[in-house]
C-alpha cells in the first residue's frame, strides 16, 4: 500500500482536436479569452492528485506526456495564413514542458477530411505507457467515450485513471450552435473525474492561483510573427467593425472583408476592436470572394477620439 512518501507517477495523455477545440473556446468565446497554459494545467494536474492521495504535491510527479493529433499536410498549412508558425509556436510550448507529440496525417477521402487511426494509438500508447511505467494515475484529456475499454484496461493492472472535461456550448462566427459535452460512460469509468469548467468558472470568480495559472501563457507564445511586405503582397488599410467572437470585418469598398482570427499576423485578434485602423492582404477564397489575411492592427479607435 502506498504511504505519504511514495512517489505518485503521473502520466498525462492529450487528445490534441479536443484540447484545441477547448483552449479555442476560452481564447475566443469565454470571458477568460486566453488560452489554456500546458504548464500550468501540470501544475493544477500535481496539486489535484496530491488532494485526492493526500500527499504532499511534492510527491506527486508528472513522468510523461503524450500529445496526438491528426495534421494537415506542411504544403497546406503554408497556404492557411499563420497556421504553419502557429503549428510550430504549439510545438515549441510542447517540446519545453516535455510532453512528447504524436501526430498522423489528415486524409482527404471523397472531398472529406477525416483523421483516421489517432484515438487507436493513443490507447495503445497510454496502455503500453502505463505498464512499463508504472503509473499510479493516468491522466486522459478527452470526452470520448471511446476511451472506456482502455480505461477498463488500466484498472485491471491497478492504474487509477483522471479525466479532465470541459461541458460548454457557444455560438461560433458562422452561427452555428456548439455543444460540447462529455460522454457519461466515460465519467462513470474512472477513479477521479474532473469537470474543469466548473473549478475554472468557481475558480476565476474566487481568483485560485492555481486556476488563474491555467491561463498565463509563457512570454515565447504569445507574440505572432509579422510577415515581411515583400511576403504579404501589395497592403492595404482599412478600419474594423463588427468585431465578434473569432471573426471580424473590414471596412473596403466596395465590399467589406472578411477576416478570422487565425488572419491576424501581429499581437492579439481580441485587441483589435471596432475603428480601429487596420493593415491588411487581400486574397480569394475558394469561393471566389474577396477576404483579408495577414492582419496587423496599426492604430486604435481610442487614438483617433478628441
Amino acid at each position: 500500500m502506498n504511504n505519504s512518501k511514495d512517489l505518485r507517477r503521473i502520466g498525462v495523455f492529450y487528445d490534441g482536436n479536443y484540447f484545441l477545440h477547448v483552449s479555442n473556446y476560452y481564447n475566443y468565446f469565454h470571458q477568460r479569452r486566453k488560452r489554456i497554459n500546458i504548464a500550468g494545467l501540470h501544475d493544477f494536474i500535481r496539486n489535484f492528485v496530491a488532494k485526492e492521495e493526500e500527499v504532499p504535491v511534492r510527491f506527486c510527479q508528472v513522468i510523461e506526456a503524450h500529445y496526438f493529433r491528426g495534421r494537415i499536410s506542411a504544403q497546406e498549412a503554408s497556404q492557411r495564413g499563420n497556421q504553419l508558425y502557429n503549428d510550430r509556436v504549439f510545438d515549441d510550448i510542447l517540446m519545453s514542458e516535455g510532453v512528447v507529440t504524436h501526430y498522423l496525417p489528415i486524409r482527404n477521402r471523397s472531398g472529406k477530411k477525416e483523421e483516421k487511426g489517432i484515438d487507436v494509438w493513443l490507447a495503445l500508447e497510454a496502455f503500453e505507457q502505463a505498464f512499463y511505467k508504472r503509473f499510479n494515475v493516468l491522466v486522459l484529456i478527452t470526452s470520448d467515450g471511446d476511451y472506456v475499454p482502455l480505461i477498463r484496461k488500466l484498472n485491471s493492472i491497478g492504474t487509477k485513471v483522471m479525466v479532465l472535461s470541459w461541458d460548454f456550448e457557444y455560438t461560433d462566427d458562422t452561427g452555428r450552435e456548439v455543444v460540447t459535452r462529455t460522454s457519461q460512460d466515460l465519467i462513470q469509468e474512472v477513479t477521479y473525474p474532473v469537470a474543469m469548467h466548473e473549478l475554472i468558472n468557481s475558480g476565476l470568480k474566487s481568483s485560485n492561483p492555481l486556476v488563474n495559472n491555467l491561463f498565463d501563457l509563457p512570454e515565447f507564445a504569445t507574440p505572432k510573427r509579422l510577415q515581411s511586405l515583400e511576403d504579404r503582397g501589395e497592403v492595404y488599410e482599412g478600419k474594423a467593425m463588427n468585431m465578434n467572437n473569432g471573426y471580424g470585418f473590414i471596412q473596403f469598398p466596395p465590399n467589406n472583408l472578411f477576416f478570422h482570427y487565425q488572419d491576424v499576423v501581429e499581437g492579439d485578434f481580441n485587441d483589435i476592436h471596432n475603428g480601429d485602423l487596420l493593415e491588411f492582404s487581400i486574397e480569394t477564397n475558394e469561393r471566389g470572394q474577396d477576404i483579408a489575411k495577414d492582419v496587423r492592427k496599426i492604430e486604435s479607435a481610442d487614438h483617433n477620439r478628441i
